[in-house]
């Protein structure tokens, strides 16, 4: 990053959701901030207001765990792709830029896709945090019984919606989604290594070569 572009040294920080692709928030980084960032792993930024570095996080604890940097062309402004520990903005919405009536939902129910697949994740990596949940003890059975479960909630899923039954499709949908997402990260994967998959076909397909059937 050219920091010295800059007449007061600071380059504006722009924060996405790594998982949703939604942008959280606006901040400023100097030198300093950007260095502590990389050591750290969580966004930490220069306040303007206070004069001092800040980590996003320091008093709610709901830290911005940092997945990559992406500095634009001109090296004077940088993108950060992060997953979110809890709401970003001080009002306890998820994005500084939420709106309401136009993208409240849509972009709660991918944030809180996330939320769980980082519950699940948390319950592989730490099962002895709660040994009586359902997710730890899918984990200590294995693959197999995990795959198998996926399968059952396909099969289960697919006979509600060639019936017609609505109600129970959404269920059954439900748990395939979850189990799913025990599956991948069983496997040592994530819905982001899914969703990279997604964007290469959608590419793929929108300049006009098809994906081998």
């Amino acid at each position: 990053m050219d920091f010295a572009k800059m007449p007061d040294g600071l380059i504006p920080v722009i924060v996405q959701d790594a998982h949703t692709g939604q942008v959280l928030m606006l901040g400023y980084q100097n030198e300093e901030a950007q260095r502590v960032t990389r050591q750290s792993g969580r966004v930490t930024f220069y306040s303007r207001s206070k004069q001092r570095l800040w980590t996003k996080g320091e008093t709610s604890g709901h830290y911005l765990t940092v997945v990559s940097q992406h500095p634009d062309c001109d090296q004077d402004a940088l993108l950060i792709r992060a997953i979110p520990d809890g709401p970003t903005c001080h009002r306890g919405t998820t994005s500084c830029f939420e709106q309401p009536d136009q993208t409240a939902y849509p972009a709660a129910a991918v944030s809180f896709i996330g939320e769980l697949e980082r519950l699940v994740q948390r319950r592989h990596r730490y099962p002895e945090e709660d040994p009586k949940s359902y997710t730890a003890s899918l984990f200590r059975k294995g693959m197999s019984k995990i795959a198998q479960k996926v399968g059952e909630e396909a099969v289960e899923t697919v006979i509600d919606a060639v019936g017609g039954n609505t109600e129970g499709l959404k269920g059954e949908a439900a748990d395939l989604l979850y189990h799913l997402l025990v599956l991948l990260t069983a496997a040592g994967l994530s819905l982001e290594d899914v969703v990279q998959v997604l964007r290469q076909r959608h590419t793929t397909i929108a300049g006009g070569v098809r994906r081998p059937e």
